[in-house]
């Protein structure tokens, strides 16, 4: 049988508790707590007996999908739409999705429509056997440098917290900002500074501040060697991103502002973006992902790499994408950093803060299904206290 006739047959979803191996929090709330397991939802999809795997990674505190509405979004909207259609339809599936599940300001449900898309990716590299690099005619490199993230209470914490990075071979540092008053943060970026003098090293305050405040803050950080402010403002603060980009004295780099590559684009016609941040989940798989990348390189925009605390699935769907445009780094792919992935037991290789690109067919991450299901916890389960 060719590529060409397979048709999808099957979807399923399993929501999986990873061990927790660290405690992270963003401006909006914690992402994962040491000593409680945190939620991934897998996907696998089928099509005459080739399979893939992708992945959700559902964060509340930092949008508004949560592990149920992931699961049922996928059984009871997606898969309806995906079945029967052919594997290789990348972009019918995208038009099939929107009429599932159709974007209200920006892209709707991009985290539940990125692990089916990226499954299927990963589907159509197995049935093909070459990575996903490969299917697209696109593989630039071969490893990609890992940012430490820091998040931490205090200056003394996120100190002990980049000399644990430091001690694993992380050269590059992103500090969460936004959780503190502007002095506290301000102290927390002097510390980690302090404590790598020479590493490279941007912040991220997920949507914290106001214009006025992300500029005192910009000025202030200049005297750390800050290389990069990511999503300062509000996502659809278009107005104040503009303004801000236009005098800031450290580029502004934009993540929750760009779901959909239609974002990037208005923000391209009004000269409001410095840097475009890749995110495979938050722009709904690698096929938007692939366009995004595309436009920020043609209109000469620079592109920076981030992505969810994925687990191992997610974390190669990303370094493929990255190699694919020559993202070599450092980039924001901390899911090794505070989650285990004991579904994988072929894994992607990160070694001295370098991950490799993986090499094996489709995303080159083998998932044994007996640990998925011993994984898997019913979220929908109603729970009373």
């Amino acid at each position: 049988m060719s590529i060409a006739e397979l048709v999808v047959d099957r979807v399923q979803t399993f929501a999986v508790a990873l061990p927790t191996l660290r405690s992270f929090g963003v401006a909006g709330g914690t992402v994962t707590e040491a000593g409680r397991p945190s939620i991934r939802v897998l996907v696998k999809v089928s099509a005459d007996g080739v399979h893939g795997w992708g992945e959700a990674t559902p964060i509340p505190a930092w949008t508004y999908e949560t592990a149920e509405s992931i699961v049922t979004t996928v059984d009871r909207y997606l898969a309806p739409a995906l079945l029967g259609r052919p594997a290789w339809d990348l972009d019918g599936v995208t038009t099939a999705f929107d009429r599932a599940i159709n974007r209200g300001f920006s892209i709707g449900a991009p985290l539940a429509k990125c692990a089916v898309d990226v499954a299927l990716h990963d589907l159509l590299g197995r049935a093909l056997g070459v990575p996903v690099g490969v299917l697209w005619g696109r593989r630039r490199a071969e490893r990609i440098q890992l940012g430490w993230v820091v998040s931490g209470p205090g200056p003394e914490a996120v100190a002990d917290s980049v000399a644990e990075g430091a001690g694993l071979g992380y050269r590059a540092f992103k500090v969460k900002i936004g959780l503190h008053g502007d002095a506290e943060d301000l102290a927390i970026v002097a510390a980690v500074r302090n404590a790598a003098p020479d590493a490279p090293l941007w912040v991220d305050a997920n949507q914290a501040y106001t214009v006025d405040r992300a500029l005192a803050l910009a000025r202030a950080l200049t005297e750390y060697g800050v290389t990069a402010f990511e999503q300062p403002l509000p996502a659809n603060d278009v107005a104040g991103l503009r303004r801000l980009r236009q005098v800031s004295p450290i580029p502004v780099a934009l993540d929750e502002s760009l779901r959909h590559p239609t974002d990037l684009a208005t923000f391209v016609k009004l000269d409001a973006v410095d840097v475009a941040i890749a995110k495979v989940q938050r722009s709904g798989g690698l096929t938007l992902s692939r366009r995004l990348c595309e436009l920020a390189q043609d209109s000469g925009v620079r592109l920076m790499g981030s992505g969810l605390t994925d687990s191992d699935v997610g974390l190669a769907a990303s370094l493929h994408l990255f190699s694919a445009f020559g993202v070599t780094g450092p980039v924001d792919l901390n899911g090794r950093q505070f989650v285990a992935s004991p579904y994988a037991p072929t894994t992607v290789r990160v070694e001295d803060g370098w991950a490799d690109v993986p090499a094996g067919p489709g995303l080159g991450v083998e998932v044994d299904e007996a640990a998925v299901r011993d994984l898997a916890v019913d979220v929908l389960a109603v729970r009373h206290s």
